[in-house]
Formats: structure tokens, sequence, C-alpha cells
């Protein structure tokens, strides 16, 4: 499984193997933004190719969010070192290679699988790595 560090490797994972056509088997995750997997998606049609984890960096729920944006815009930047990127996984389709980005919100009772496709035009690139504040 790859480790994504930089922004320029992710963008570089965006670009590789882009099909602009709609595939059979992904179809249900191509909203621009993130949502929940929807309960009749099959996540085996899904393979994991690598993280955005960064096992030895501070735990941090700061986002990114320089245009006002907000965590379920569509339009939202892709910030590697931010929440909730620094916690997510990248798979891709088994069928089209089209690639996603996705992790598990934690909360009370159960766990919310959300994903968002990767949007090579969306990944921010920083001058340089965010250190999150330990609060």
């Amino acid at each position: 499984m790859l480790q994504i560090t930089n922004s320029s490797e992710l963008i570089e994972l965006a670009h590789a193997f882009y099909l602009a056509s709609e595939c059979g088997t992904c179809h249900a995750l191509m909203n621009p933004g993130w949502e929940s997997v929807p309960g009749s998606f099959d996540l085996q049609s899904l393979k994991l190719i690598g993280t955005l984890r960064n096992e030895d960096s501070a735990e941090t729920w700061e986002e990114y969010h320089p245009n006002g944006t907000h965590s379920w815009s569509a339009d939202a930047p892709i910030a590697i070192s931010y929440y909730p990127y620094s916690r997510c996984d990248l798979y891709q389709c088994i069928d089209c290679s089209r690639k996603y980005l996705r992790y598990g919100e934690y909360g009370g009772y159960y766990v919310d699988e959300r994903v968002r496709p990767l949007n090579a035009d969306l990944i921010a690139v920083l001058e340089k790595p965010h250190t999150p504040s330990l609060k």
C-alpha cells in the first residue's frame, strides 16, 4: 500500500487512469463532495491502494477552508494534512480505476463510512506542510 506524503504524489495519482465516462460499478459514489457510502453499495468494488494517514503526526480536527467552503462543499479543497484527509485512505474502483478518498466517521453508536471522488483540481498545494496544533 502506498503512503502518500504530499500533494504532488496525490495529484499524480488523481491523474493516473482518469476516466471521464461513467462506470456502472462506482457511479453511486460520483457525488463531488463527501457523502455517506450508500448502504446498497458493495464496498468490495473498491480496492485499497494507499493512505494519507501519518501515524507519526499529531491528531488534528482542524479543517482547511480558505475560501469559505465547509466539509460538505463540493468544491472544498483536499488538503492532506488537515481533517478529514489526514485520516483518509485511497481506494480505486476495481472496474474503471477511478480513485476515491474514504474515511470512517465515528459517532456514538454508529460508524459512517464517507467517500469522496479524488479530484486533482481540488488538491491544495500548500507552501509548507501543516503542523497541527495540540489543543
